[in-house]
C-alpha cells in the first residue's frame, strides 16, 4: 500500500506544488510588500515576473512528460526558474517559498553533475531570504548570510546523501522484488510442469498395470485353466476308449473334478483383476482380511500387524501392495507349507514397507532361475519350481511405483519377503 501510495503523492505534488508554492509567495509577498518598502516598480516587476513564472512551469511539465529523465531542455528550464526565483526573493524575500521548489525537483530535471550546483544556487536564494533580504547590508549581515549559507547547504548535502541512499535502497528492494517474482513465476511453472508429469506418470503407470494384469492373466490362464482343461480332454479320451463302465466312471469323475477346479481358478484370477477389497476398504482393511481369509482357507496361523500413523494411500499404491501381499501369499501356500504367517504394513515417514514372512520350507532364492516352464508341468512331473511369475511379477510391481522387493530365504528356514514404496498420498 505505501509502495503505491507514496509516487501518486510526488506525481501530485510534482505537479501542482510549484503552483501552490507560488500562490503562496505572491499572496504573503503582496502583504508584506509595504512593510518591506517596496516601490511601486518593484510592485509590478514582481507581478510580471511571477506571472511569468506560471508558463515557465507549465513548459517545466511537460518537459518531464515528454522525455522523462532529466535532460538538456529540462536543466535549461531549471535554473531558469531558479533565475527567476532568486530575482523575485531580491526584491521581496516572501517570493523563497516559490524558490524552494527547486529542492525537491534538481533530481528530476538536472543531471546528476548538476545537481549539487543547482542545490547550492537554491541554497543561495533561501540564505538571502532567511535574512531579511537580498543583498545583504554591513559585514554582520554578510556574516550571517554565510553561516546561514553553510547551514543551508549542509542540510542540503546531509538530506541529498539520504535521498540517494532511500533511493538506493528502492532501486534494490525493486530488483529484489522483481527477482522474486521471476523466482516465483519459474517456480510456478516447474509446479505445473511437475503437476502434468504426475499426471503423465500415472497414466503410464496404469497402462503398465493394465499390461501386467494381462501378463498376470496369461500366466494364470497357463498354469491353471489351460492345464485343466488339457487334462479334462484326456480324462474324456480315456472315457472314450474305457473297457467297462466303471472305468470309464472314474475317469469321468476326475474330469469333472478338473472341471471343477478349473471354474475355481477362472473365477479367482477374474476376482483379482481389480482389487475389489480396496474399493470398501482402505489398504490396512483389506490386508487384514486378505490375510484371514489365507489363514482360514490353509490352516496356517495367520497374522497381521500395523506400524506407523495410518495413512490414505493412492489407489495405486494401495493396490500394488495388495497384490505383492496375495502373491506373496499364494507362493507360501502352493510351495512353502508354512504352519505360521506374519504380514505387516509399517508406515514410516516418506515410505512404506511390506513385510510377509513365513516359517516354511524355504529356498534358496540365487539358486532360482528365471521362469521357463509352468508350475503346474514341474508339480505333475514331482520337479521343483524353477522360478515364475510370482516373483518377478511382485518385483515388477514395486518397482513399477518407484519401490522395491527383496526376498530372503534359506532351505528349511522360512521366506521373508518385503517391499518398500514411496508413501504417495490419495489426491481426492
Amino acid at each position: 500500500m505505501t509502495n503505491t501510495v507514496e509516487p501518486l503523492r510526488r506525481v501530485f505534488f510534482d505537479s501542482w506544488g510549484p503552483y501552490v508554492l507560488l500562490a503562496v509567495s505572491v499572496v504573503t509577498a503582496a502583504g508584506a510588500a509595504r512593510a518591506l518598502g517596496m516601490t511601486r516598480d518593484e510592485m509590478y516587476a514582481a507581478g510580471a515576473l511571477a506571472v511569468t513564472a506560471v508558463p515557465l512551469q507549465m513548459r517545466l511539465g511537460r518537459a518531464r512528460q515528454n522525455t522523462p529523465g532529466p535532460n538538456r531542455w529540462s536543466a535549461a528550464l531549471y535554473f531558469t526558474r531558479w533565475a527567476l526565483g532568486f530575482v523575485l526573493a531580491w526584491l521581496n524575500p516572501f517570493f523563497a517559498f516559490y524558490a524552494a521548489a527547486g529542492y525537491y525537483s534538481a533530481d528530476r530535471h538536472l543531471p546528476r553533475r548538476l545537481v549539487m550546483p543547482g542545490l547550492c544556487l537554491t541554497a543561495i536564494t533561501m540564505a538571502g531570504s532567511q535574512i531579511g533580504g537580498l543583498p545583504p547590508q554591513g559585514l554582520l549581515a554578510w556574516t550571517g548570510f554565510v553561516v546561514v549559507f553553510g547551514a543551508n547547504l549542509g542540510l542540503v548535502s546531509v538530506f541529498t546523501r539520504f535521498g540517494r541512499q532511500e533511493q538506493a535502497l528502492t532501486q534494490a528492494q525493486a530488483g529484489i522484488i522483481a527477482e522474486l517474482e521471476r523466482t516465483n513465476t519459474a517456480l510456478q511453472q516447474a509446479l505445473d510442469e511437475n503437476a502434468a508429469l504426475h499426471a503423465q506418470l500415472l497414466v503410464q503407470a496404469r497402462e503398465a498395470g493394465v499390461a501386467d494384469e494381462r501378463r498376470r492373466l496369461a500366466a494364470e490362464i497357463h498354469d491353471t485353466i489351460a492345464q485343466g482343461l488339457t487334462g479334462i480332454i484326456a480324462q474324456l479320451q480315456v472315457v472314450a476308449n474305457a473297457p467297462d463302465l466303471d472305468t470309464a466312471r472314474t475317469h469321468l469323475e476326475r474330469a469333472s473334478g478338473l472341471a471343477r477346479h478349473s471354474l475355481g481358478e477362472a473365477r479367482r484370477s477374474v476376482h483379482n483383476l481389480t482389487p475389489v477389497a480396496l474399493a470398501v476398504d482402505g489398504l490396512p482393511e483389506a490386508l487384514k482380511k486378505t490375510v484371514t481369509e489365507w489363514g482360514e482357507r490353509t490352516g496356517a496361523r495367520a497374522d497381521f500387524t500395523v506400524t506407523g500413523t495410518i495413512e490414505q494411500l493412492h489407489d495405486e499404491v494401495a493396490a500394488t501392495l495388495l497384490r505383492i501381499c496375495q502373491e506373496a501369499l499364494s507362493n507360501a501356500a502352493r510351495h512353502a507349507r508354512p504352519a505360521r504367517v506374519g504380514v505387516t504394513l509399517s508406515f514410516m515417514g516418506d515410505e512404506v514397507t511390506l513385510d510377509i514372512r513365513d516359517d516354511g520350507t524355504g529356498f534358496d532364492p540365487a539358486a532360482v532361475p528365471r521362469r521357463t516352464v509352468p508350475h503346474s508341468r514341474l508339480r505333475s512331473s514331482g520337479g521343483t519350481p524353477t522360478g515364475g511369475f510370482g516373483l518377478d511379477g511382485m518385483r515388477a510391481r514395486a518397482e513399477r511405483i518407484a519401490g522395491s522387493l527383496t526376498v530372503e530365504s534359506e532351505p528349511g528356514c522360512g521366506t521373508a519377503v518385503s517391499a518398500r514404496v514411496p508413501l504417495v498420498r490419495d489426491d481426492h
